[in-house]
């Protein structure tokens, strides 16, 4: 669950009550016994967030998630997805997180080569920059390996005419 609010301004009391609005399932029916221990009137978003990491996340998660943040490498998956799982696991790692420089040098390192040597000369100034400039390079290396696989089939349908 993506607990990440646009809105700097917003109260405390209002994101809390967005957040839960969202719960589904078994994290509604959590939500609504954790409620009954909290004072709702005085909650604060970083409270909540705690109640929820708590509840979802015990240590020994949060440790493998962190592990996995440390190590995680865009490999064959596509940018969309690294950027999902790069977005997941920053929540464990808030030193890196809060630090948008070590958050830009830690998503460029985990991006493929191929990748990130088209995005390193844009020199993005920041992570959401550098995440325009993967997903373009991205799309890019897409549409190269479909014309690539298309220009293949066609040499392959070329040199083996069908028997007549």
């Amino acid at each position: 669950m993506e607990m990440h609010f646009q809105y700097l301004d917003m109260r405390d009391a209002d994101r809390v009550r967005c957040a839960t609005y969202m719960l589904r399932d078994d994290v509604s029916l959590w939500w609504e016994g954790a409620a009954q221990g909290v004072n709702l009137a005085t909650l604060t978003w970083d409270q909540f967030k705690d109640l929820f990491y708590d509840k979802y996340f015990p240590a020994d998660v949060k440790g493998r998630l962190t592990m996995e943040f440390m190590s995680l490498r865009q490999k064959d998956s596509y940018v969309t997805e690294f950027i999902r799982k790069f977005d997941m696991g920053c929540h464990f790692v808030p030193i890196i997180n809060r630090d948008t420089a070590e958050k830009l040098r830690h998503f460029m390192d985990g991006l493929r080569p191929t990748i990130g040597q088209d995005v390193m000369p844009m020199r993005p100034a920041g992570y959401d920059a550098a995440n325009a400039c993967a997903f373009q390079g991205g799309q890019a290396l897409r549409d190269i390996n479909v014309e690539m696989q298309r220009k293949r089939h066609q040499a392959q349908q070329s040199s083996h005419p069908s028997k007549r």
